[in-house]
């Protein structure tokens, strides 16, 4: 048993429609304690939205979310109250955290104040001090309003407003991709140092493989809503052909290359629906796709090593 599971989780938007297009189609996964699980794939795959069915932030069309064993999926928003301190996010765009009207300040106190109602002010400021010293930041910023603060400093701010309640599960929605070359090597690195002080879990959601490389234990690949390989690692044997394509796509080091590669595989994807269908998601774009690809949509696997591979046609 993990800390988080999703099991057979589904999403779609459109449940009147005579043929339902899927955002998650039938995810199992497992996070541990104390990992971090890489979540990948191109834009429009369904990471966003799986890492929201996992806090409950959407609600599943079917398929179960438990927590430290315990199905929260059907929780209304009183029972979720006592897990949501213990389940957060970090968005991708951290401008949205920011009222025009707000301090800093106001902003950490937010969450204090709803989830620490027996707590003196002093024992509040203390906590929305400590906070902002453990994501880099000192005092000086308490009093600053959000367009007073670089895209660095705003995503310490999102960083320390989710960690502030001590959550024991965080989502981290491609929380660098914001930011410049020299300030994602500092998040990446002070996420990683969180972790260790904290004891913290995450599902880090990124397209920027590299990210992943540097923090991730584990990796999941996603593709039109399912998963499609679980690597032990991002340096591991790879066996899906998607993965492969992925990798090409995103760690070639020739620039124009992995332009080339990028657009390919986007033009193709927008192309594509996420249309529940029998057979396997990437068969018009895979090279070794066969006649059962096209009738069975094949099952995640385990092939041993915390290694599984969705795939009808490759050596497990």
């Amino acid at each position: 048993m993990g800390l988080v599971e999703a099991i057979d989780l589904y999403k779609s938007y459109d449940e009147k429609a005579k043929e339902k297009s899927y955002a998650v189609q039938g995810v199992t996964l497992t996070i541990k304690q104390g990992e971090t699980l890489g979540l990948v794939g191109e834009s429009g795959c369904g990471k966003s939205t799986f890492g929201k069915l996992l806090l409950q932030l959407e609600k599943q069309t079917s398929g179960k979310v438990l927590f430290k064993g315990q199905d929260i999926s059907n929780y209304n928003f009183h029972k979720m109250r006592p897990i949501r301190r213990n389940i957060q996010m970090i968005f991708q765009n951290s401008t949205n955290l920011f009222n025009p009207y707000f301090i800093v300040k106001q902003i950490l106190m937010e969450p204090v104040n709803n989830y620490f109602l027996h707590e003196s002010d002093a024992e509040k400021e203390k906590r929305v001090r400590a906070i902002l010293h453990s994501v880099g930041l000192d005092e000086s910023y308490l009093t600053r309003y959000g367009n007073e603060l670089s895209g660095g400093q705003r995503q310490r701010i999102g960083i320390a407003r989710a960690l502030i309640l001590h959550p024991e599960f965080v989502v981290c929605d491609e929380v660098v991709s914001s930011v410049d070359y020299t300030m994602r090597n500092q998040i990446l690195q002070l996420l990683m140092d969180l972790k260790e002080a904290f004891g913290l879990t995450y599902l880090f959601i990124s397209h920027d493989l590299s990210a992943v490389q540097k923090v991730c234990d584990r990796v999941a690949v996603m593709y039109m809503g399912k998963v499609m390989e679980i690597l032990p690692s991002i340096n591991a044997r790879i066996k899906h052909p998607y993965t492969k394509a992925l990798l090409d796509a995103t760690l070639d080091v020739n620039p124009r290359n992995r332009e080339k590669q990028t657009m390919s595989l986007k033009e193709t994807a927008e192309s594509e629906s996420a249309i529940a269908n029998e057979g396997c998601p990437y068969q018009n774009r895979c090279l070794l796709a066969q006649d059962i690809c096209k009738i069975h949509a094949p099952k995640l696997k385990n092939i041993g090593d915390d290694h599984a591979v969705a795939c009808h046609v490759v050596d497990h």
